[in-house]
């Protein structure tokens, strides 16, 4: 893999007002040997005509119209369309910074059997400062999502894995992609710079997630991995038996004197402190 061509796929629905910030951060790639589909998802807004300008800018743009079929379809129509060997999705209201594409296909040159690449990252819009995300393991990954959907791979190994999951309109399918990706090896490298930039606002499809659609997500989830769920934290029964034993510590502790006593001692001192500071504030 020597100067690879890298395709950033650009999905956009009713994100059009913030498309120029994003694909700015795309012109501005230190990286020369990229090319960038933006995917419009049926978008009711004017994405086409904002997408169109871009394309008379640089023919490294390339433009995709698609009836509004979710973000997961829209990626891989997207990376269907794309020529190049690694790819790296970007949301239509994020940036990336100016050397990820650089230090990305680096890295995955220096390493072929590289399975992913992502960096560290901040927050801005709404809110601003370094998203702490925790540290890559397979557990971790299993517990919760810790990367962000704008991270390096090869097109093969999207190919091989069957793409991003179709059903999961609601939410969650970058961390079912990555889930796919990783369950069965493949070295993952984070770039300790920050090179990209995820837009907080208060309405979301994130925060617009309801609790029965994330149930019937994880439930979803859980059926179609459950091998690698069962690997990673147990089976039910050993997790049953886990919260069966802590319950049963706890109970027993709440029967010693001596646990209730330091229990309250300690929450009399923290209350007292944090009184005392409040008061000489």
């Amino acid at each position: 893999m020597n100067n690879p061509l890298v395709s950033i796929i650009v999905p956009c629905y009713k994100q059009s007002q913030y498309l120029d910030e994003s694909l700015q951060s795309v012109l501005d790639q230190t990286y020369e040997n990229w090319e960038c589909i933006i995917v419009n998802d049926g978008s009711p807004d004017n994405t086409e005509e904002e997408a169109k300008k871009w394309i008379l800018k640089d023919t490294r743009f390339k433009y995709v119209y698609s009836k509004n079929k979710g973000v997961s379809h829209a990626r891989n129509l997207g990376i269907a369309t794309a020529k190049g060997e690694l790819i790296l999705p970007l949301d239509a209201d994020d940036k990336i910074g100016q050397n990820y594409i650089k230090k990305g296909s680096e890295l995955f040159q220096e390493n072929p059997s590289l399975k992913l690449v992502y960096c560290l990252a901040m927050k801005f819009g709404d809110e601003n400062g370094e998203w702490n995300l925790p540290d890559f393991s397979l557990e971790n990954l299993s517990r919760d999502n810790l990367i962000f959907c704008s991270a390096l791979y090869k097109k093969t190994d999207w190919y091989f894995i069957g793409g991003y999951d179709e059903q999961m309109k609601s939410g969650l399918e970058d961390w079912e992609f990555w889930i796919s990706l990783l369950k069965n090896g493949g070295e993952v490298v984070q770039i300790k710079e920050v090179e990209f930039y995820y837009r907080i606002k208060k309405s979301s499809r994130q925060t617009d997630l309801t609790d029965d659609n994330r149930k019937s997500l994880f439930e979803y989830m859980s059926i179609k991995h459950a091998d690698f769920f069962v690997k990673q934290l147990g089976t039910f029964k050993h997790l049953d038996s886990v919260i069966k034993s802590t319950k049963s510590e706890f109970k027993n502790k709440l029967q010693s004197k001596k646990f209730v006593i330091d229990l309250f001692c300690t929450t009399f001192f923290h209350f007292s402190i944090f009184g005392l500071y409040k008061k000489n504030k």
